[in-house]
């Protein structure tokens, strides 16, 4: 019979922040895969545990990635840690899971901390929908394009960020969406912890004259659906009546739908678009 793969969420900041059952876990874990060993060790000599260690890190994460399911498939029994946090979550958990999934390996889940559910139930931001985009990418290129495909995100956002990219961070995002609520999270769990409510604007004045410190989740506002609907019918203003219609026409639509759709999409009466029409006409 193949082992289990066990994912064991650890303390994001507080050591007490572990559940019973991960730490017996980790204890009967026949190998423990840990993403900073020197970091997990930590944790195991605070709770007296000495089960063996391997690395398992976002370098080494597939071939390891074989290499532990091939322990697996021999019965062993894994838990999988990650710094901190739940595995899986903005770290290299996600290739060992396939791959245990693809080799007929039972895989379970331990929850228990999570550095963007605990700050988002902190931000006093709407919590029913959100979306979760982890550490912004370092290519300059690749950056621009998720910063500016939130522009349009109606759900809040959750963004990880470090201390030395902070500022020039919080400048893209005020630059891209403007002036939104955004509340910044500092060292959660940690003694140190802060939960500072801003706007992007006065957010970026403030540490333009302070210096971040420690690791920062970034809970900012999304777009409302009127903003939403208010930029739509601007980007609709800048073609006529006549061509609008057009678009409609050239996928099939009826005259008569063609003309209530492009009155819904400008936020004016049927009428008014049927009166542009005749008068293009004559």
């Amino acid at each position: 019979m193949p082992g289990t793969l066990y994912l064991c969420a650890t303390p994001i900041g507080n050591l007490e922040d572990i559940t019973l059952r991960v730490l017996r876990t980790l204890k009967e874990a026949d190998i423990i895969a840990a993403e900073d060993t020197r970091n997990t060790l930590k944790l195991l000599n605070h709770y007296n545990i000495r089960t063996p260690m391997t690395s398992y890190h976002e370098y080494n994460k597939i071939d390891k990635a074989e290499t532990l399911v091939a322990r697996l498939s021999e019965g062993k029994n894994i838990a999988l840690v990650t710094d901190a946090g739940t595995p899986g979550i903005s770290d290299p958990g996600e290739e060992i899971v396939k791959k245990a999934y693809k080799a007929g390996i039972p895989v379970t889940s331990l929850p228990g901390a999570c550095a963007c559910i605990t700050a988002i139930t902190l931000s006093g931001l709407p919590a029913r929908r959100f979306a979760f985009e982890a550490f912004l990418p370092a290519s300059k290129k690749e950056r621009k394009l998720i910063i500016n495909s939130l522009k349009e995100e109606t759900r809040t956002i959750i963004i990880y960020e470090a201390p030395h990219h902070l500022t020039n961070t919080l400048s893209e995002l005020y630059n891209a969406l403007g002036n939104r609520k955004i509340t910044i999270c500092r060292e959660l769990t940690k003694l140190h912890e802060t939960i500072q409510l801003h706007t992007l604007s006065s957010a970026v004045e403030y540490y333009n004259n302070n210096q971040p410190k420690g690791e920062y989740v970034l809970i900012i506002d999304g777009c409302s659906f009127s903003e939403l609907e208010t930029r739509k019918r601007e980007t609709w203003q800048q073609i006529s009546i006549a061509e609008h219609m057009d678009i409609y026409l050239s996928k099939g639509f009826s005259k008569k739908d063609s003309m209530k759709r492009v009155a819904s999409d400008r936020g004016i009466p049927k009428h008014d678009v049927y009166k542009s029409l005749l008068s293009s006409e004559e």
